[in-house]
């Protein structure tokens, strides 16, 4: 069975039931602007990060238009330089590839290994897009479905004032 298919089989016995699509790959927010897809729900950057040490991984969702200043947030966070996390990480942690980040990647995070931030400013929002595991793909969740998501997989989001360039 596919990661894709576990994660939709344990949603669906949660009674979550996203609002679905289908697309080209999308790998970065630019390129959904490029193709002007329409959808529900607010399109969300998902950044997979590290500290200089690599004993600790963030998932880091904010809103799609921002830029994060990823020194003034190890700060804030009292972690020693923030980066990106490599693709062999994000396949260790994660099970994914490069494009896929999503909320429901934590899925995969059966050790609860990665921390789950979310921008105060994505906070409010209703409807959040998400890649299935996939980025051909994107489910819309509504906030309540993805706290019940997160607290299945075992993961509290901690909300932030990201630091933004």
């Amino acid at each position: 069975m596919s990661l894709e298919h576990s994660l939709a089989k344990a949603l669906k016995e949660l009674k979550i039931e996203p609002i679905q699509y289908e697309h080209p790959a999308l790998h970065t927010c630019d390129e959904a602007d490029k193709l002007q897809l329409e959808r529900q729900g607010t399109r969300i950057k998902n950044l997979f990060l590290r500290d200089n040490y690599g004993r600790r991984h963030v998932l880091l969702l904010l809103r799609s238009y921002l830029k994060v200043d990823l020194k003034t947030l190890s700060i804030q966070q009292g972690l020693s330089r923030l980066g990106f996390a490599s693709d062999q990480r994000l396949e260790k942690y994660l099970k994914i590839q490069p494009g896929c980040v999503s909320a429901l990647a934590l899925f995969n995070d059966s050790d609860k290994q990665v921390e789950l931030w979310i921008d105060s400013g994505l906070w409010d929002a209703k409807l959040w897009q998400c890649h299935p595991l996939d980025n051909r793909k994107t489910w819309v969740l509504s906030k309540p479905q993805l706290l019940q998501f997160w607290q299945y997989t075992g993961h509290k989001p901690q909300v932030i004032d990201v630091p933004c360039l």
